[in-house]
């Protein structure tokens, strides 16, 4: 990859950088959909979100929800109260603020999240294993710098391999 003085990768280059992540983007966003696909009679992929989100932050005012998943606060109430329904949140009025509503998991929403994520995680690891230790390492390396640069905080996991 040739970079310009001004630190600026040529054209030609940044095309095929554009065209690699919009590549696996498609992959990553079809194993998304085939691992959200059982579960698609109970939740949409925006609903999905909230739920992982929760998964993650524990219990959340809506307001935050909204800002997180970048929708309105009626979007994300509206979503909250299908999720609420399907039983597999609860959102409850915030005790010290009785204007603010908070929201979590119940523990079939945690097993719905458990789920798709291992089907995630399996059918990633079908690709990831046809692949080579150093193409893992350039991966790791290149997907963490994609990560940071688009301001995705980490998971948290550490990447070992082996």
């Amino acid at each position: 990859m040739e970079v310009r003085a001004s630190g600026q990768v040529h054209a030609e280059d940044l095309d095929a950088v554009i065209s690699a992540v919009l590549t696996g983007s498609r992959l990553l966003v079809a194993i998304a959909a085939r691992s959200l696909a059982a579960a698609q009679d109970r939740v949409t992929l925006p609903q999905f979100r909230m739920l992982v989100v929760l998964s993650a932050q524990g219990e959340t005012k809506l307001v935050t929800m909204a800002e997180l998943l970048n929708v309105n606060s009626s979007t994300a109430m509206r979503m909250a109260d299908r999720l609420v329904a399907a039983g597999l949140i609860v959102r409850e009025v915030n005790p010290h603020n009785r204007r603010e509503s908070l929201m979590r998991l119940r523990p079939e929403g945690q097993r719905l999240v458990d789920e798709v994520t291992a089907r995630r995680r399996e059918e990633i690891a079908a690709i990831v294993s046809r692949m080579t230790p150093v193409q893992c390492q350039a991966l790791i390396s290149a997907m963490t710098a994609f990560n940071q640069a688009g301001g995705e905080p980490p998971v948290g996991l550490p990447y070992p391999l082996g």
